[in-house]
């Protein structure tokens, strides 16, 4: 499908709404406005795009609200070239935004069909992150350590495995919490053994769950 000026129209709107909304990373507000999310819609709703909404996008799961995607990508404090981890690829919205920052990304996802949609769709947009299927909760540790490390699902606890693949120095932002409610909370590695947390607000996150999924 074509970007046309339309798209590109309505993105700006969305990224004043998303300055209105209090997102001040410029950083990461232009990587919005380059990114053409009603590319990862489904086609029943793609005059939405650029609504700031969560929709559906098969397998139970739904590509996140802009500014939810805003919020958890303003407070990861990307640099360029740094190794981000992201957990739950979905439908590769938020992967296509960490790469407009510059980020080396290394994407899992446990949903069979979201993994296989997302290696097909990021490239043919010009976006090359590295894809794995597996478990989330499990990441990656082979591949570690991370810079960053970003949990796009609700999870009931922070895993510790995912804190032993942070560099010291890097960064986690999960949701944190029951199904129907998350706190997204930020973890500092301050070294092998010291984790500082702070809470970001409150939201809902469709849940982080263990194991892949046929």
């Amino acid at each position: 499908m074509a970007d046309t000026f339309q798209h590109k129209g309505l993105r700006q709107k969305l990224v004043q709404l998303l300055r209105q909304k209090g997102i001040s990373d410029e950083a990461v507000l232009e990587a919005i406005n380059r990114v053409p999310r009603h590319e990862f819609m489904d086609s029943g709703f793609i005059r939405f795009s650029y609504r700031d909404q969560a929709f559906p996008i098969g397998a139970g799961q739904t590509i996140s609200q802009p500014y939810t995607v805003a919020f958890q990508t303003s407070l990861l404090q990307v640099k360029p070239l740094e190794k981000v981890l992201e957990i739950g690829t979905g439908s590769g919205y938020q992967t296509a935004v960490l790469m407009e920052l510059g980020a080396k990304v290394f994407t899992i996802e446990r949903q069979r069909e979201l993994f296989i949609s997302a290696q097909q769709m990021l490239p043919a947009l010009g976006y090359s992150p590295q894809f794995f299927y597996g478990d989330g909760f499990i990441g990656l540790p082979s591949y570690g350590p991370f810079d960053k490390i970003l949990i796009t699902a609700g999870a009931p606890y922070i895993p510790e495995k995912l804190k032993e693949q942070l560099k010291t120095g890097g960064r986690m932002v999960i949701p944190v919490g029951t199904e129907d409610r998350q706190s997204m909370q930020v973890v500092d590695k301050k070294s092998d053994d010291e984790f500082e947390t702070s809470t970001h607000g409150d939201f809902v996150f469709v849940p982080l769950l263990k194991g892949k999924s046929g």
